[in-house]
């Protein structure tokens, strides 16, 4: 008879399918723990109709019922998973206030506690807040929820770094794509037709694009080309670009509508703590990439053989027009990304370190 495998019990900010880190750091890998024999529940802070206007202008009195629910839905979790081998958290167990719950589910029910985190969240915020938001976002809490946990998961060297202070058992897994089925077909570089240069990420990262907002007029008046970008939200900006709102149906098809990639990013901790995933996307599809020399970019695009590492505004105007005017290394670059990502970023080169997770 064969042995029964832990139970896991998945805790995430928000309902499944809806956001990006939980859906490539946690979700893609549930088909894998299934595969392997592994029980889990997906437990999230936020029920669908609080997700629907998370984001969204107003409704606030809506968003703190929506948050009073979530800690209402917490506490049901926190007596449900007594039964649980394993709690993965993904981030944190509540979006605001102390690590109440992670110290009950380590100090009282004793349950060894996977913490995930593909972001510096010990870092109030990301960039300047007010006093009061600082105050109820309770970053301080990260270093003692690492410290409570059985196991810390860090999407890239700073974050693990940071979270070896105050524990031991770190592991890096980077942010990885399904090539076999997720992202799976290659850019024709190829196909004679009008270039576009894209971007894609959520609302919340919009402001990084500032890098080379003055840089693509500059560029239009030299070269031909359209700007795409793919997200929850437009950009306000004062010349002509192509939006396509996010959908995770048309998730790949909308990428393979660019020629090149970019991924411009401001400097500063929280920026070091990025794990790059726009980059993974991209060169999963065969799109060269032109990044910021910030973080792990320089890691994920290998400077002049899958994109290119631009420094100042000279370098972004000359390997983004070197780009766009020479389709076969657009397409050599390309092929070149895809092995790097099939290699180091995908669900196949990180699914042992995964598995190991839970033993």
């Amino acid at each position: 008879m064969q042995p029964v495998k832990p139970l896991i019990h998945f805790w995430v900010p928000y309902p499944q399918k809806v956001a990006p880190s939980q859906r490539f750091r946690v979700e893609l890998f549930l088909p894998l723990l299934e595969k392997e024999g592994y029980r889990y529940e997906m437990l999230s802070f936020l029920d669908q109709q609080a997700w629907d206007i998370l984001y969204k202008k107003g409704n606030t009195l809506q968003k703190a019922w929506g948050t009073i629910k979530g800690f209402f839905r917490r506490t049901g979790h926190l007596f449900r998973s007594k039964k649980a081998d394993f709690i993965f958290l993904h981030r944190e167990a509540a979006p605001i206030g102390p690590p109440v719950f992670e110290w009950l589910l380590a100090r009282v029910f004793q349950k060894k506690i996977i913490h995930e985190f593909d972001d510096a969240i010990w870092i109030p915020g990301g960039e300047k807040i007010s006093f009061f938001k600082k105050w109820i976002k309770a970053a301080w809490k990260v270093k003692y929820i690492i410290k409570w946990s059985y196991k810390v998961v860090g999407g890239n060297d700073f974050l693990c770094n940071y979270a070896r202070k105050y524990n031991p058992a770190v592991i890096r897994i980077p942010t990885v794509v399904d090539t076999e089925r997720g992202h799976f077909i290659l850019r024709d570089q190829q196909q004679i037709e009008k270039i576009v240069i894209g971007w894609t990420g959520s609302h919340t990262t919009l402001h990084n694009l500032e890098e080379i907002e003055h840089i693509i007029p500059e560029l239009r008046k030299e070269i031909d080309f359209d700007f795409l970008i793919i997200s929850n939200k437009p950009p306000d900006w004062k010349f002509d670009f192509i939006f396509k709102r996010w959908e995770a149906a048309t998730e790949q098809e909308d990428l393979l509508r660019m020629h090149i990639g970019v991924m411009p990013l401001k400097k500063g901790a929280w920026f070091e703590g990025k794990c790059g995933f726009k980059l993974i996307q991209y060169l999963a599809c065969g799109i060269p990439a032109v990044a910021s020399p910030v973080g792990v970019n320089a890691e994920i695009v290998l400077h002049q053989q899958c994109g290119f590492i631009a420094n100042n505004d000279t370098e972004w105007k000359e390997y983004l027009k070197t780009l766009i005017r020479d389709a076969s290394l657009r397409s050599a670059m390309g092929i070149k990304g895809r092995e790097h990502i099939e290699k180091n970023y995908s669900l196949t080169s990180a699914s042992g370190l995964f598995l190991e997770l839970f033993l």
